[in-house]
């Protein structure tokens, strides 16, 4: 996972919602503030702007690359979404489901095609828990550091 968010540069989060007290969109946000890309996806919200970019109803809208799709959706849904990102986005690098997310028929379809999958977890915990900023909260990181 560690290899993964340091390779990855942009990210297409489907289901964020415009709403900041919900997980969506605090994670979308706080990817953007560490330097990723976000580009939001909702039908509902479309045309939007969020964390600097227009919210596209659907990954077929977005212009450019995208290295990860970052799915807010509930595992029914999974597989359109992935069969979409990988009709979409011949260099999709991985698709990731967040915690609660989990659809082995896209897994399938994702890793038959040289795609990384990660189901059943956030990138923003794991980023602060790969790259040591969970140290404040009180949890073990597991990295050595000097830093305070």
């Amino acid at each position: 996972m560690r290899r993964l968010l340091k390779a990855t540069r942009t990210i297409a989060c489907v289901g964020v919602s415009a709403n900041p007290v919900r997980p969506s969109h605090y994670v979308a946000r706080y990817l953007s503030l560490k330097g990723y890309r976000v580009i939001p996806v909702n039908p509902g919200i479309a045309g939007q702007m969020l964390f600097g970019a227009r919210v596209a109803a659907n990954l077929s809208e977005i212009e450019g690359t995208v290295d990860m799709v970052d799915v807010f959706r509930r595992s029914e849904h999974v597989p359109p979404i992935v069969d979409e990102a990988l009709a979409r986005f011949p260099a999709l690098c991985c698709v990731w489901m967040q915690i609660g997310v989990i659809s082995e028929p896209a897994a399938e379809a994702a890793r038959a095609r040289g795609v990384e999958v990660v189901m059943d977890r956030c990138p923003k915990m794991e980023y602060q828990r790969l790259f040591g900023e969970l140290r404040m909260a009180g949890a073990a990181t597991g990295i050595i550091s000097s830093r305070l």
